[in-house]
This record gives C-alpha cells, structure tokens and sequence, in this order.
C-alpha cells in the first residue's frame, strides 16, 4: 500500500494559506473615523474641484487672447482709415470679450463718439454676467467646508460626552478619545478643503479682473484712436 497518510500530510502543508482579507484603503479609513459629515464635506470638495475646472477652462482657454498686440494691430488699422481690415482682424476665434467690444465700435467707426461709446459699453455689459458666472460659488463653498467642518466638530463632541455618560469607568477613557477624534478629523477635513476652494476662487476672481482691464483700456484706446481718425482733415 502506497503511504497515503504521509502525502496527505505533504500536500496540505504546501498547501498556501488563504489569501488575507483585503485592507481598508487609508482614505476610506480617515473618512469612516470623522464620521457622516465627512462624506458630505467631500462632496463639496467634489462638486468645487469639477466647476473650477469648468470655469478654469472658459476663463483661461476659451477666452485667450493677447490682448496686447491684439489691440496694438486693431488701432493701428483704424488710424490708417483701413476700416474693412480692421473689421476683418476683429474675426479672430477668441470669446474674449475685447473683441466683440472691438467689434462694435469698429462697425460704428463713422457714426458719433457718443455712439460708439454707447456701443461698446452695452457690449461690455453683456459679456460681464459670462465673466462672473459661478465664480462667487468657489467662496461660498469654501465657507461651506469650514463650517462643515465645525458642525461635525459640534457632532463628535456630543457623540464623545454622550458616549461617556453611558459608558462604564474603564470605556470612559477610549470612548471620549474616539469622540475627540472624530471631531478633531472633521475639523482638518472641512478646513483642507476650504483653503484650495479659496486659492481656486483667487485665481479665478483675478483672471476675471485681468480680463476687464483688458476690455477697458482697449475700448478706451480704440475710442481715442476713431476720434483722431474723425478729426484728421
């Protein structure tokens, strides 16, 4: 007879052990002990990162324009009565708001100063509101977080006193560590994503300002420019 007791016994020590349970991911784990709060803080955070990219994009992106050599090439045309150019290097692909505000008082060039002043402003108006447009909602979010943030600090120091009140002397002591610690977690989180949702905000709100200044001094040159070319003889 073979010695099947012996293999058998081979067999089941080569045998590898089960394969370990997979770990929690360590966010997961930072967001299990902050506690529900946590979660609705990272939707924010969530919901702020995809609208800066969005308003990152038509900001930066679509809105590109050397304003510059833009303007420097467009009053140079009109100084020169070259209208029919002029209106041409308005045709760029840019929603850059200088230059349909270019593009307006171009088309007015022969009319009043009063007009194409007129003109121009209206046009301005008009592309503010897409300037603006949802970049006030990165602060809001911001604040958003931070008090987030402290309400979950509010919740886990109630968990924690009310955890003590029931428990026993010797859980006292862990279970006012956890409650401390969910709410020092809540906390940190809400604040982390506060300060990026501002710096977000700053550098929209500037890009924003950039862009105004730019529409501004170009009507303004622009408008300088018609009303020499009116006054030549």
């Amino acid at each position: 007879m073979f010695p099947t007791q012996p293999l058998l016994y081979a067999l089941i020590a080569q045998t590898p052990d089960a394969a370990p349970e997979p770990q929690q991911s360590v966010i997961l784990q930072y967001l299990d002990q902050g506690g529900w709060m946590m979660y609705v803080i990272l939707i924010v955070s969530i919901f702020g990162v995809v609208l800066f990219l969005e308003r990152f994009f038509d900001l930066f992106i679509m809105r590109r324009l050397n304003a510059k050599n833009f303007m420097a090439n467009l009053v140079n045309l009109v100084e020169q009565k070259n209208l029919r150019q002029a209106l041409d290097a308005c045709q760029i692909k840019s929603r850059h708001p200088l230059v349909g505000v270019a593009k307006a008082g171009v088309i007015r060039a022969n009319r009043r100063e009063k007009e194409i002043e007129r003109a121009m402003e209206n046009e301005m108006l008009a592309a503010l509101p897409h300037l603006q447009k949802r970049v006030a909602i990165m602060a809001l979010l911001a604040n958003v977080a931070t008090l987030l943030g402290l309400l979950g600090t509010i919740f886990g120091l109630i968990s924690a006193f009310t955890s003590v009140s029931a428990a026993s002397a010797a859980e006292r002591q862990s279970a006012l560590a956890a409650g401390i610690s969910q709410a020092m977690y809540t906390t940190a989180f809400g604040i982390s994503v506060a300060v990026p949702l501002l710096f977000f905000h700053h550098i929209l709100s500037k890009r924003m300002e950039k862009i105004l200044m730019d529409v501004e001094g170009g009507a303004t040159a622009l408008l300088v420019a018609m009303t020499g070319m009116k006054r030549e003889p």
